[in-house]
């Protein structure tokens, strides 16, 4: 359970920290640690390989979590939420600003994909639903622009639904482990596109791998982060 002062400082970093209070460092000397799956690793199966999901939440995300506390060992000030640790990064000095970016970033954007997807699926509906329709036409004309979204981010990176600035919602992608917090926006939805997300299973399909992604997207995650103020 957060203390009342950390939920307070956490409202500053947006909807991600309180969403998902699991991603604030812990007190001590562990620093942040990987959080557990919120379900088995062929859970997601036939869409994502039960192999997949365990190098890729217990090689890669494991390796974001540790690279980031050695980056960080020896400064308990920073002991921050990690969602206000990545957006702020560029305030920090510049021997912190690429580990913290690069690998707070990852730990970030890996946290909150593992509870964007969920067996089966949820079905999208209420605010977040008729926000997609306001935004984009239909949730048809959303998908095909988020496709491509991802399909042409050139290398690693990942696809993003956010809160717009425009309209309710906007598409963006990001490179490597870039976060839209940084620039100022509130994540959604996210799908990544490192090749370590798909390639056991669908090799050089990117975008059939995308496409099949959305057959496990945890839609009630994604209203809960949209909700959120």
């Amino acid at each position: 359970m957060l203390s009342r002062r950390e939920l307070l400082r956490s409202a500053t970093a947006g909807a991600a920290a309180l969403a998902l209070p699991s991603f604030v460092r812990a007190d001590g000397p562990k620093g942040f640690e990987l959080p557990k799956l919120p379900y088995a690793f062929d859970a997601l199966e036939p869409i994502i390989d039960a192999k997949t999901m365990e190098i890729h939440h217990g090689k890669h995300h494991q390796a974001y979590v540790d690279n980031l506390n050695k980056a960080l060992a020896g400064k308990p000030e920073l002991g921050k939420p990690i969602a206000e640790l990545v957006r702020d990064y560029k305030k920090l000095p510049m021997e912190l600003q690429g580990p913290v970016r690069n690998n707070g970033g990852g730990h970030l954007n890996h946290s909150w994909f593992w509870q964007m997807m969920t067996k089966g699926g949820t079905p999208l509906k209420g605010d977040l639903l008729k926000a997609i329709d306001a935004s984009f036409g239909t949730f048809d004309k959303f998908k095909t622009e988020f496709v491509t979204a991802a399909t042409t981010q050139f290398g690693s990176g990942w696809a993003w639904l956010v809160k717009g600035k425009d309209k309710p919602l906007a598409i963006v992608k990001t490179a490597n482990q870039d976060n839209p917090i940084t620039d100022g926006l509130t994540a959604v939805l996210g799908c990544d596109v490192w090749e370590h997300a798909y390639y056991l299973k669908y090799q050089n399909l990117r975008a059939k791998y995308v496409e099949a992604w959305f057959g496990v997207v945890n839609w009630d995650f994604a209203a809960s982060l949209y909700a959120a103020k």
